[in-house]
């Protein structure tokens, strides 16, 4: 029997499935034993590390740039073939895109989110359309911005692509422009003055643990989704719905999330993990399997399927526009840092430490120092 390793997340949405697959899969010859990280190393733990343990790494896109840096992967297209069906098959929103570049693919979208709205029902019955609704509904009940680790930035980002300007990965610029970046602060430091206390230190899935429960808290208007929290049969299920726009008929700003499980180099590629490759985002298993088995697929077909959309309490079609509209933050070596960097940044101008305009100057030259330092790194 061929026996792997792989790592995944310590949430029931990255592990549960992947563990139930195995044990399949150990039937069938190939033996794919699987760790787990918590959110945040997932969020941040250097790729080349994990490469040197792992021959499977479930990752988020914005680590790409790391691992190619540090020839960390193996592209797809080099273990399966430039042809293979899984490239043509058609996954929800930018998935499959956020895992391409330098001129491959490097991960296989098992797994699709983005930032949407969560609210607790029984206080808000309908999803807030626009950032100027979102400020209206925290004057009458508790809000919260997700904005723990890198999730300040990313809903800034995601406010900025809502004014019409997603953010770039370009040479010398800034990640977004200053004029929608300024505006995108004041909308985010109008909420912010108004939201409830104590809970900006709060990761996504904390924050959607307390909207589903006694907690007062009853609306995040942008956090990554999980369907974990909005299946029948939970004692109070959140319910999910579009990202907040800036303007009624105006564009969703939202930033793609999700995962893809990746190939390390250390891997020794065999037909049987070709296989098992493909079976994760054949389309019996990710509109049957995942969702059976706590998880949230990556493929449109099953986002689409009415039976998977009811048993998971409308998540998906709630959500549908948000995930396809959504864009895909950049992908550079040193990005995850920089992430975080930029992180403490919005959170300083939201608390009133940093004046938004000295906080836009910084944010300006963390993008272009650490973009300059990925492409000397490269050299």
């Amino acid at each position: 029997m061929t026996g792997f390793r792989g790592l995944t997340w310590d949430h029931p949405r990255g592990r549960v499935w992947l563990e139930a697959a195995s044990v399949l899969w150990r039937e069938r010859g190939v033996d794919v034993s699987w760790d787990a990280q918590p959110l945040e190393g997932f969020e941040a733990h250097p790729i080349d590390e994990l490469a040197a343990e792992y021959d499977l790494i479930v990752l988020d896109h914005p680590h790409i740039g790391d691992a190619l840096r540090n020839g960390a992967l193996q592209s797809l297209e080099s273990v399966l073939g430039d042809d293979d069906p899984l490239f043509s098959e058609r996954y929800v929103g930018p998935s499959l895109r956020s895992y391409r570049g330098d001129g491959g693919t490097w991960a296989l979208p098992i797994d699709a989110a983005t930032q949407v709205s969560a609210r607790d029902s029984r206080l808000v019955a309908a999803a807030p359309e626009t950032w100027e609704d979102v400020e209206r509904l925290a004057a009458d009940v508790p809000v919260a911005l997700s904005l723990s680790g890198p999730h300040a930035l990313l809903t800034f980002f995601s406010v900025v692509a809502a004014l019409g300007a997603a953010p770039v990965d370009e040479e010398g610029e800034a990640w977004v422009p200053d004029r929608e970046a300024l505006d995108a602060l004041e909308v985010l430091r109008a909420v912010q003055a108004r939201s409830a206390p104590g809970y900006d230190r709060i990761n996504p899935i904390g924050l959607l643990e307390r909207v589903g429960s006694d907690d007062p808290l009853a609306f995040v208007p942008l956090v990554y989704g999980y369907v974990n929290y909005s299946r029948r049969g939970n004692e109070a299920p959140v319910a999910f719905g579009d990202a907040p726009r800036a303007v009624r008929g105006g564009p969703i700003g939202s930033m793609i999330g999700g995962t893809g499980v990746a190939v390390s180099r250390r891997a020794e590629v065999t037909d049987g993990l070709r296989e098992y490759l493909r079976w994760l985002v054949a389309p019996s298993t990710q509109r049957r399997v995942i969702p059976e088995f706590e998880g949230q697929p990556a493929l449109a077909g099953a986002w689409a399927d009415r039976e998977v959309d009811d048993r998971a309490g409308a998540f998906y079609s709630s959500t549908r526009d948000t995930i396809e509209a959504a864009s895909v933050r950049p992908r550079y070596a040193g990005f995850p840092a920089a992430q975080l960097a930029g992180s403490e940044l919005v959170r300083s101008a939201l608390s009133g430490e940093l004046a938004p305009r000295e906080a836009l100057a910084r944010l300006g030259r963390l993008a272009r120092d650490s973009r300059a330092a990925a492409l000397k790194g490269n050299r």
